[in-house]
């Protein structure tokens, strides 16, 4: 069982997603922004990612494609609004299958004796925002991603 508590309160357009990593901080905050990290750990297994922008700093563009087995695209982008290593990162996110739908996230990097305490927060635009992203699988793809991270970091 995942130790990712993923949060979606019945009307309210946000999402809250909480683990704590058994890594310092600075590894954790480095692992969502080096672009040669993100491709091992981001989206499902299922998919292959692709960093094709990343610049983790205030007014900096991301954006990462994924594949599936079949060849189908997907990608997602955004705008970063803050990087404060090792602390917070806020960016937009948008899936461009569903152009239009943008959410604000903020990622809070706590340590806790050693250990890293990540805090994602995504903001919706719309309940009915929310609800389409919590319908398309969000959550079981967010928490297998963690999972995912929480493998790289103890490698």
């Amino acid at each position: 069982m995942s130790k990712t508590k993923f949060v979606a309160e019945p009307g309210r357009q946000e999402i809250t997603m909480t683990r704590v990593f058994d890594a310092p901080r600075e590894r954790v905050f480095a692992a969502h922004t080096d672009p040669k990290s993100i491709p091992l750990w981001w989206g499902p297994r299922r998919l292959t990612t692709i960093v094709d922008k990343l610049e983790a700093r205030k007014g900096g563009m991301w954006r990462f494609v994924q594949h599936d087995k079949a060849g189908n695209e997907y990608a997602f982008h955004g705008v970063y609004h803050e990087s404060l290593a090792p602390e917070r990162i806020v960016r937009t996110f948008e899936y461009e299958g569903t152009p239009g739908h943008v959410l604000l996230e903020t990622t809070i990097f706590e340590n806790i004796d050693g250990k890293t305490k990540v805090t994602a927060q995504s903001v919706f635009q719309s309940l009915e925002a929310r609800d389409g992203m919590l319908k398309s699988g969000a959550e079981g793809g967010a928490v297998e991603t963690w999972d995912r991270l929480e493998e790289l970091l103890q490698a």
